[in-house]
């Protein structure tokens, strides 16, 4: 009974694992677009030279 239960336990960690794992690379692929996009719709700066579309 132990070894059945250890298995659905790995089989349930890696399950909930493979979840975020894939909803991370989700994040990071929209973070990403939003971060390119940034670069191609940003407003001019000072003198008209484009400036940076975040603060830091």
């Amino acid at each position: 009974m132990v070894p059945l239960l250890l298995v659905l336990l790995l089989a349930l960690i890696l399950f909930g694992a493979g979840f975020a794992l894939k909803a991370l690379w989700w994040i990071a692929v929209i973070v990403l677009a939003v971060w390119l996009v940034g670069f191609v719709v940003r407003p001019a700066g000072h003198g008209g030279r484009k400036g940076r579309w975040y603060r830091w």
